[in-house]
Parts: C-alpha cells; sequence; structure tokens
C-alpha cells in the first residue's frame, strides 16, 4: 500500500504529519491485527468514555465526542503506534475543576466553556511543539508523579461514592466531603448500592481470572439489561437517561469576558499535565516495541486531538494507559488502530446509543473507582519512603495539595517546591577531598575510602558541578574551609575540574577570590582536567595569567608529579 510522491510532496508534510509515512508504507499483512485492535480498544473506550464524561461533569454523549475525532488526529499526527487518546482521568478532574465556577451549573454553558478549555489546551500544545517544548515531559519527577496520580485517585473515588451509595454529597473540598458522606450514610439507597457494588466485584474478579477480555463493556451489557428487565429507573436507582444519537449541530460557544483568563491558565496546566502524562505511556510502550518517539511532535499530536475534541462537542484529552495497554495485548500495529476505532466508535453513536440510557449511575462510579485504583500507587510510596524522604515528603505533600486546595494548584505547588528542591541541590552540589588508595587506580573520595590517604602539603579536591552563579559562593566557602580546618602545612590546592564542564562570569570571579586568599596563605592554587569552554572562559577573564599557565595540568597524576618535584 504505497502512496507515490513524484514531487516530494508527501515528505515534506510528512514532517508534521507523521501518519501519512505509516500509510505510505503500510504492510497489508498487519491490516487483520489492526482491526482485531481496533476492536478491542472501542470494547473498552464506550463505557469508559460515559463514566468519565461523569466525571468530567458532562453529559454521557459528550465522553463519545470527546473519543472519536480526536483518534483520527492523533492517528496522523501522533508519532507512537499504539499510543491511544481519549477521555483521562487526571484531565476530566482539570476540566472539572477549571469549569465547575464558572458554570454555575448551567449545563449549555459548561459546554460552552469545555470546548474553549479543550481549544486552548490544545493550542498550547501546539505552541509547545513548535517552539520545542518536547523537553518539559521531564519535568514532572518521579515522586510529583506518584503524589499527583495518588491525590486524583483518592479525589476521584471520594467523588463518586455518593453516586455509589445512591445519595449527593454538597460540600466542598476533600475532607469536609469526606465528614458528609460519613453523616449521610443514613439516606444509602440499598438497591442503587447494590447494583453498583456488584458490578464493581465483577469488574475486580474478571480483571483478576480474565484480564484480556473487555471487563468494562460486560459489566455495563450485564448491568443495562438488569436495569431494562427491572425497570431500575422506576425503583429509585438513577439511570443515564436519553443519549442523542448522531452528531452534534454545530455550535459556537459563547464565552464572558471574565471566563478567559481561567480558561487560558486552565488549557496551559491541561496541556502541561496531559502531555507529561501522555509521554510516560507512549514512551514506555515505544521501548516495548523498540521504535523512537518525538517529544515535540507528540505535543502537536496532542494539540491537534484537544482542537478536534473542542471543535466536535467533546472536551480535553491525553494519552490513555489502559486502552493503550489494550490496543498493544491485542496486537495493534500502527496508528490506523485509532481510525478504524474511529469509524466504529460512528457506527456506535449513530446506532446504538439507546441502550446506554439504561445504565445505572452507580455503575459508572463503580466504573471509575475501579479504573482510578490503578492509579493509587502505594508500593512506589514506600519504596521512596526507603531510599529517599525528601522525594517521599514531595510526594505525599502533591497529594495532599491535590485534595486539599485542587488538581491544578497542587501540582503548581508541588512543581514550584520541586523547583525550589532543585535549586537547593544545585547550589550545593556533592564535593570530595581525594586521596589514593594503595592497590587501586585513580583517586577516591576520603569519606567513602578509609583506606585513601592524602599527600603531605598537597590538598587534591574535586567539585561535582559546573561552576554558576548559584553555587559559586558555595564552591568558595568550602575550599576556603577545607584548607583552614586541615591540620598539616598546605603548599598545594589542586581542584580536579573534570565535573566542571561549564562556568560563568560570577563563578570567575570567585575563583579569583579563591586564588587570593590561597595567594595570602602563600598556597599555590592548581587545577587538573579543565574542559575546553571552562579553559576558555578562565582565558577571557584574564584568570589563566592571574593563577598560571604553567598550573594548569592535563591529568591530576601530572599535577602531583609537578608538586613532588617542586
Amino acid at each position: 500500500m504505497k502512496i507515490s510522491d513524484d514531487t516530494g510532496i508527501v515528505k515534506r508534510i510528512s514532517r508534521w504529519v507523521p501518519g501519512i509515512i505509516t500509510f505510505q508504507n503500510y504492510n497489508s499483512a498487519w491490516l487483520q491485527s489492526d482491526i482485531q485492535a481496533s476492536l478491542a480498544v472501542v470494547a473498552v473506550v464506550v463505557p469508559v468514555a460515559i463514566a468519565y464524561a461523569e466525571l468530567a461533569g458532562l453529559p454521557p454523549v459528550n465522553g463519545l465526542y470527546a473519543s472519536i475525532f480526536p483518534l483520527i488526529a492523533y492517528g496522523f499526527f501522533g508519532s507512537s503506534r499504539q499510543l491511544i487518546v481519549g477521555t483521562d482521568a487526571a484531565t476530566c478532574s482539570l476540566v472539572a475543576t477549571t469549569l465547575a465556577p464558572l458554570a454555575s451549573g448551567d449545563i449549555e454553558r459548561y459546554i460552552s466553556l469545555s470546548m474553549v478549555l479543550a481549544i486552548l489546551a490544545g493550542i498550547a500544545s501546539i505552541g509547545g511543539g513548535i517552539v520545542r517544548l518536547g523537553f518539559l515531559r521531564n519535568f514532572l519527577s518521579r515522586p510529583i508523579l506518584i503524589g499527583y496520580l495518588n491525590g486524583i485517585a483518592l479525589s476521584i473515588i471520594l467523588g463518586q461514592l455518593g453516586k455509589l451509595f445512591g445519595f449527593s454529597l454538597e460540600s466542598k473540598g476533600f475532607f469536609l466531603v469526606l465528614w458528609e458522606f460519613f453523616g449521610k450514610l443514613g439516606q444509602t439507597h440499598g438497591l442503587t448500592l447494590t447494583i453498583g457494588l456488584s458490578i464493581f466485584i465483577l469488574l475486580r474478579i474478571l480483571k483478576k481470572i480474565a484480564p484480556k477480555i473487555p471487563s468494562a463493556l460486560i459489566a455495563v451489557t450485564i448491568a443495562i439489561i438488569i436495569s431494562f428487565l427491572f425497570d431500575l429507573d422506576q425503583q429509585g436507582v438513577a439511570i443515564v437517561g436519553t443519549v442523542p444519537s448522531g452528531f452534534p449541530p454545530l455550535k459556537i460557544p459563547q464565552l464572558l469576558e471574565t471566563d478567559i483568563i481561567s480558561l487560558i491558565i486552565g488549557g496551559v496546566g491541561i496541556a502541561f499535565v496531559s502531555f507529561n502524562s501522555a509521554m510516560v505511556t507512549a514512551e514506555a510502550f515505544a521501548m516495548k516495541n523498540r521504535y523512537e518517539i518525538d517529544p515535540n511532535q507528540e505535543l502537536i499530536a496532542l494539540g491537534m486531538a484537544n482542537i478536534v475534541a473542542g471543535v466536535s462537542q467533546g472536551f480535553a484529552i491525553s494519552g490513555t494507559a489502559s486502552r493503550t495497554a489494550t490496543n498493544d495485548s491485542a496486537g495493534g500495529k500502527t496508528q490506523l488502530v485509532s481510525i478504524i476505532g474511529a469509524i466504529m466508535m460512528i457506527f456506535i453513536l449513530l446506532f446504538f446509543t439507546t441502550p446506554l440510557s439504561y445504565l445505572p449511575i452507580s455503575v459508572l462510579s463503580a466504573l471509575l473507582i475501579d479504573a482510578v485504583l490503578g492509579l493509587l500507587d502505594i508500593k512506589s510510596l514506600k519504596n521512596l519512603y526507603k531510599i529517599s524522604l525528601p522525594e517521599w515528603r514531595l510526594s505525599v505533600l502533591t497529594t495532599l495539595g491535590v485534595i486539599c486546595i485542587g488538581v491544578l494548584q497542587g501540582v503548581l505547588v508541588a512543581i514550584i517546591l520541586a523547583v525550589i528542591q532543585l535549586l537547593y541541590r544545585a547550589s550545593r552540589p556533592n564535593d570530595a577531598i581525594l586521596g589514593i588508595v594503595e592497590g587501586k587506580d585513580g583517586f577516591h573520595n576520603i569519606e567513602r575510602e578509609t583506606n585513601a590517604k592524602t599527600i603531605d602539603g598537597l590538598i587534591m579536591y574535586r567539585f561535582e558541578a559546573s561552576l554558576f552563579f548559584f553555587n559559586a559562593n558555595f564552591f568558595k566557602s568550602r575550599v576556603l574551609s577545607i584548607v583552614n580546618n586541615t591540620i598539616t602545612d598546605v603548599k598545594w590546592f589542586l581542584l580536579d575540574a573534570e565535573s566542571i564542564s561549564s562556568i560563568d562570569s560570577t563563578a570567575t570571579v570567585k575563583l579569583e577570590e579563591i586564588w587570593e586568599e590561597l595567594t595570602k596563605q602563600d598556597i599555590i592554587l592548581v587545577i587538573a582536567r579543565t574542559h575546553s569552554f571552562t579553559y576558555s572562559m578562565l582565558e577571557k577573564t584574564g584568570l589563566t595569567k592571574i593563577i598560571g599557565e604553567e598550573n594548569f595540568f592535563p591529568t591530576i597524576s601530572s599535577a602531583i608529579s609537578a608538586f613532588h618535584n617542586s
């Protein structure tokens, strides 16, 4: 299945639309696998899309809208062969957090706002891809990601408990909602809870004994049949109600001027979180299937998918781990899975929405609770506690931030704290006084190697970072502290500069101050293993002449030889 390209137009377009190359070189032997994977993905997408629409605060059909055309957009623009985009727990929580205060219960206004929010998130993503901000995939550190997902999971579970038990929860804030939930347990609707809890148990059993079958679809089908046969809505069980078939008419969203700032902030936040979340999944499956993905192209692909979601009256989407895993385990080979899946979804939207109206709301809650339990990562949190208490605290703080002050605000606070922590560590990097171990090559940290011995009259010091304005004072204080606390008479101070790959003007001033202080004490400053860029900066500032070009050595060994011969 080849597309001719005599003029090279396809090649130029494919730089921005990599799916074209996939379809140009498509192997017809993959088609059966891609169709089978599409069926498996759609079986998961339909019930989950309806459940996540509820989480986002939108009617069920909008979840279906958000699960069709974004798949087609990603199929053409994405660089991952397995990633399935769609409704996502974290993104839906951000949508609800952003829109609920603005819409004030007006569902039409809520839909308009969700459209604009998705489009703004898409524009932010595309802009990030164009200016090559793909490196931001590394910005949500693992502790923050663990804490963020744990906070999301706890918030969603608590938010769904009222619907599962058959009563409404009106409070705002995690702990107030928790207090209200326990206070209303006496209002539990027994049949609603029985249906929801039974489906939840069924989902857990099916996932354990037959993980490859579409457990969500089976559970939802059973619930719909029971609801229809026993008229559950007539017995006080809340159901989804009418789900419109076909596509909605074109809608021009109506906004207030006061909405714009909140929507922009929410859109940028969704773009950032959605991208990081999607990249975790995309990179994992790219590694498994041995190919590379382009993070900047992924930003553009997610942006296009979000714009399409907004225009089609869906809501903001992201890469989805569970549906991507379903695609991979079903043997999906290419992005064609997304496009075939979207076509199947269109067929469902046109002809099979009526049965969905009988679905009990408590079953949607059971689906959501079951889905987000996979986000809870207590094991990783325990491991963090064992290996790094500061990172464990950051993770816990992120979780508390998400559940106490909101999803986006909690993550922003955690990121700010992470940056502060990073700057603190960068301003106080590791360093070492070096010694020689008999029978071992090289030079060793005397604090780690108890047998390491220093050379009388010579201090060998290694600073394990580049020198910049934020760590230059620490560097100076460490050097002078080591010299002043050395009992023996110091003649030479040898700086191992191997780790100092770069230096700025502030640090060169501090290095000159160190030279002056050492010179006052009749101590010669020598430097070994200087990087070319660092040496060039020292030349430009005149420091090589001040220190003396003869005091720069290619190796530590050559510096030691010069010391012994001095």
